[in-house]
């Protein structure tokens, strides 16, 4: 059995997804009602990932885990050390770019940094996953692209190179079928970079929509989201990177090429792939 933290994410479903279509038992860790949304040939597994010991049995038996970026916290080092105690053999480990290519505020690398050290001391054999900026956040613009045809953001020349949750996914479950070397660590991106005027004119091609982005003063975007009741860390997170990326864009590696021998997915891919989701609502007269 494969177990999987975060297997509600965007990027979570599909490494789930990727190992049920090749015949692998998979656990998904949830927190109470969200294993309602699993499939019905998951095992759903309760439990606080600050918390690992309420999830204990459920390493008994699993092959390897998944750790996602929302796992890097509190209960990371002992939830490693009881998978090492139950014979699980090995994990991956989501991790983010800025670690070997700093952007944004320092102590969001750091925590990453600490995560990847605490994965090369537990004694499991490891991989390192260290990825862009996922493609899948511009789902943060579909109340915006449902209500209109404009996208209000800060630093519309922010430009990096988004990855699509499938490339991850495919390689996240190679990774934890063993298919990689113990000790790796990769850098994950899309192909080609884009900035965020280009990647709504993109999502307006895939929707056959004349979409156009209006940049904001940073504050008032920060101000914005917290009144929607978002924690701090949110908004110091996304315009941390954006200002850093609007000056020297975020790295582009062909190692998704590299690795599953074909070329990465574009932020156009991606836009047509999801071009439901920003549909406009209709209007009734």
């Amino acid at each position: 059995m494969i177990l999987i933290t975060g297997a509600n994410g965007v990027v979570g479903r599909h490494v789930m997804n990727v190992l049920l279509e090749q015949g692998v038992s998979v656990g998904a860790v949830t927190r109470g009602a969200d294993g309602t949304r699993l499939p019905d040939n998951v095992e759903a597994v309760v439990g606080d990932l600050a918390r690992p010991s309420w999830i204990e049995t459920a390493l008994e038996g699993a092959e390897a885990i998944q750790i996602s970026p929302r796992a890097t916290g509190a209960g990371l080092e002992e939830l490693l050390k009881l998978a090492a105690e139950r014979g699980v053999r090995r994990v991956v480990l989501l991790s983010a770019t800025t670690v070997e290519y700093p952007a944004g505020e320092a102590r969001f690398a750091a925590q990453f940094e600490h995560a990847e050290d605490l994965v090369a001391r537990s004694g499991l054999e490891w991989t390192v996953l260290r990825l862009a900026d996922f493609a899948a956040n511009a789902l943060a613009w579909v109340p915006q692209l449902k209500a209109g045809d404009v996208v209000r953001g800060a630093y519309g020349r922010a430009a990096s190179s988004p990855i699509h949750e499938t490339d991850i996914a495919t390689v996240a479950a190679r990774a934890l079928l063993g298919g990689f070397p113990a000790g790796s660590v990769y850098t994950l991106t899309g192909p080609r970079s884009v900035d965020q005027y280009e990647k709504v004119r993109l999502l307006g091609e895939a929707v056959h929509r004349p979409l156009s982005f209006q940049e904001l003063p940073p504050e008032q975007v920060r101000q914005a989201m917290l009144a929607q009741g978002l924690p701090e860390e949110v908004p110091a997170r996304l315009l941390g990177s954006l200002a850093d990326y609007s000056v020297h864009p975020g790295p582009t590696t062909t190692t998704v090429e590299e690795l599953l021998g074909r070329p990465a997915l574009t932020f156009a891919d991606w836009a047509r792939d999801n071009a439901p989701a920003f549909q406009a609502q209709p209007t009734f007269s």
